[in-house]
């Protein structure tokens, strides 16, 4: 088992990083304080100035505009919800465009050394492009740079990488969109002043980071009642999930008042914990989570907020815009990129592609979803 890390119960306004929280500059959107502030939020973000492009350049890639061309997905681990639905997705996309084959593949255990090994043996076997979910977005860089180097392209999607070691990276949402939709779906449930842990994958895996870095951000602008008690580790493993959201449970007893699962495995484990703990309605479970895990816990009204975007979308778009690349129907410098069903989306922070908002699953939504 993964060590639990403690630092006694902090002050959302205090300065101080949270645990799990990395290091990089946060955005936090404003608070919301009146109907049709998030409108105006989205204006102002679309008038703000574009990042040059930072990402990286396929050294050398050979013109396959329109030919066929041979893709591998490489999520950080396969075998779980989520990431067979990004790989759907995948598939979806290649099958309507007709000249894309793309296969997925990776560990079984979110483990970066391993996902390097996967990359490494299929440009050793020759490919056309790769997409990646990174477990950590340094020690992943160096072998997609020499994917770069060789011509081989390079998308990422879910979780980042250094920005010049893929040429693209397709974003979920954006991190401070993220933490806001989790923070206010915990003030909703239970109050302003609440206080809360969390279950995330690891400290370093940088989605994750960044989120907790957003959330932290906007509950100390928006929320400064709000408590933070802990931040536990459970890498992508139900059991231990399971084990840190109850370890939660004990150790703060009355004084924890939600849980947040930052993974699709963590937030099912978390509310299976407080289900049999028996404190439905007493600890929120809020977290990202793919709705087939988590109808049972809605339908019986102990989870009410599922925060995610379509992982489907996600895969299918990552393909689309590797698709584009090849093409060059994308560079550097457009402000979208056409995505088949989705349209055409739009470019932010330089080299990312937004896919979209957050999207709330609750009771009202969630069977109609299934994946």
């Amino acid at each position: 088992m993964v060590a639990a890390l403690f630092i006694s119960p902090v002050a959302a306004q205090e300065e101080d990083r949270w645990d799990g929280a990395d290091d990089l500059p946060v955005n936090p959107l404003a608070c919301p304080v009146a109907e049709g502030e998030e409108a105006e939020e989205s204006t102002d973000e679309a008038a703000m100035d574009m990042p040059e492009y930072n990402g990286g350049t396929a050294v050398g890639a050979p013109d396959k505009a329109g030919q066929e061309i041979v893709l591998v997905d490489i999520p950080k681990l396969i075998g779980i919800g989520y990431f067979d639905a990004t790989a759907l997705g995948a598939q979806q996309a290649a099958e309507e465009l007709g000249n894309v084959t793309v296969t997925t593949d990776g560990p079984t255990e979110a483990n970066i050394d391993d996902q390097i090994t996967f990359i490494e043996n299929y440009l050793a076997q020759g490919v056309d492009g790769i997409l990646f979910a990174a477990n950590d977005p340094v020690a992943i860089s160096p072998v997609l740079r020499r994917a770069l180097e060789a011509g081989v392209h390079v998308v990422g999607y879910d979780a980042n990488s250094e920005p010049d070691a893929r040429e693209w990276f397709v974003n979920q949402a954006e991190f401070n969109g993220i933490g806001k939709a989790m923070i206010d779906a915990l003030a909703v449930e239970m109050g302003e002043d609440a206080s809360f842990g969390i279950v995330t994958s690891t400290f370093t895996t940088p989605n994750q980071a960044r989120w907790i870095a957003e959330m932290w951000a906007y509950a100390g602008d928006c929320y400064p009642e709000m408590t933070w008690l802990e931040t536990l580790e459970a890498q992508e493993d139900s059991v231990l999930s399971f084990n840190q959201a109850t370890t939660l449970i004990n150790k703060y007893g009355e004084d924890i008042d939600g849980i947040f699962g930052m993974t699709s495995v963590a937030t099912p484990s978390s509310a299976d914990a407080v289900t049999q703990a028996g404190l439905c309605g007493e600890v929120a479970v809020i977290g990202l989570a793919t709705p087939n895990a988590m109808k049972s816990y809605v339908d019986a009204e102990c989870v009410k907020s599922v925060v995610l975007w379509n992982p489907i979308d996600l895969g299918y778009a990552a393909v689309y815009v590797m698709r584009a690349i090849v093409d060059g129907t994308f560079a550097p410098g457009d402000a979208t990129v056409a995505a088949g069903r989705l349209g055409d989306l739009a470019v932010v922070n330089g080299s990312e592609v937004l896919l979209g908002a957050p999207f709330i699953f609750n009771k009202d939504n969630i069977n109609d979803f299934d994946f």
